[in-house]
């Protein structure tokens, strides 16, 4: 089993755009749903975002509006484009498939089958 690899984290100022991607295996990819999820220093684990097979997604309510998950299914590629950024949204974060797809975006708050090394996004006020 290959673990998906994040890339796209940086640090921008608030207001600024970054966008992830995850490329994942073929094994990884075939989840029925993948997301994005992260954790900021002393705080919970998160699910940001989460998109199924059948195209469907989920965002967390801090991020409704500003976030957009989408995937690439030919390169195996999940992507998290992330706009206007606040500072709130500092964390690691990490593409993951959660063990049940049936909560949406607070799944990727369980049970992982598998996740990344993370990337970092550090937003400036």
């Amino acid at each position: 089993q290959v673990e998906p690899v994040e890339s796209g984290g940086g640090s921008v100022q608030a207001g600024g755009s970054l966008t992830l991607s995850c490329a994942a295996s073929g094994s990884t990819y075939s989840s029925n749903c993948m997301g994005w999820l992260r954790q900021a220093p002393g705080k919970e684990r998160e699910g940001v975002a989460s998109i199924h097979s059948d195209g469907t997604t989920s965002y967390t309510d801090s991020v409704e509006g500003r976030f957009t998950i989408s995937q690439h299914n030919a390169k195996n590629t999940l992507y998290l484009q992330m706009n206007s950024l606040k500072p709130e949204d500092t964390a690691t974060y990490y593409c993951a498939a959660p063990a049940s797809c049936n909560g949406g975006y607070l799944s990727l708050s369980g049970e992982l089958l598998y996740w990344g090394q993370g990337t970092q996004v550090t937003v400036s006020s």
